[in-house]
């Protein structure tokens, strides 16, 4: 069953790929990914954007989690052959995945590999003809901030769909005025 904002973020018994704890939402801002699978080529590409995007977003305060569901082997194979400036998290039974609701559709994976091609092949270009051959969970994005609740959910429409990094962006933003004390603008309204 699908989490909804906001909420408290379940708690996670996480280590990464390399064997050191992860720790959510305890006194950082968090955006929590769930991936499909190590070979998955949305997937890995989605965390070739991370990787790009990584400085800025840890320079306004942000952790990045990425939690696969494969096992601690595939996830090194596809995914950490390159160094990750973020935790990488290998779920191979899918316990964090269930614990978040994340969904699986085998017509939402083919909708996405018949409607990002440009995306699948730069994913493919990664991962290989491995790609092919994927689970059939979706994708999804949490948003949560430093007391470890979540903010925004962002269960993925098919295999590619992933929350955009302006989201992303508007809730460090939020979080930033709010470490600041901060007041926002009045919002203007239309004369009556």
């Amino acid at each position: 069953m699908r989490l909804i904002a906001p909420s408290p973020a379940p708690s996670l018994d996480l280590t990464d790929i390399y064997g050191d704890p992860v720790v959510i939402g305890r006194g950082r801002r968090t955006l929590l990914c769930f991936f499909r699978d190590a070979a998955c080529p949305f997937c890995n590409y989605r965390i070739y954007e991370l990787t790009q995007q990584h400085k800025g977003l840890v320079a306004l305060g942000l952790d990045i989690v990425a939690v696969f569901a494969s096992s601690n082997e595939d996830v090194r194979r596809f995914v950490a052959r390159h160094p990750r400036p973020f935790a990488v998290v290998a779920d191979p039974t899918a316990t964090a995945h269930l614990r978040y609701g994340i969904e699986r559709s085998f017509l939402r994976k083919l909708k996405a590999v018949l409607t990002r091609v440009p995306t699948l092949l730069k994913g493919l270009g990664i991962v290989g003809l491995a790609g092919l051959k994927t689970n059939n969970l979706m994708p999804a994005d949490f948003l949560i901030d430093e007391e470890g609740r979540i903010v925004e959910t962002y269960y993925g429409s098919d295999a590619g769909d992933r929350i955009p990094f302006e989201r992303v962006e508007l809730f460090l933003a939020r979080g930033l005025i709010k470490s600041r004390g901060l007041v926002p603008p009045p919002r203007m309204t239309a004369a009556a």
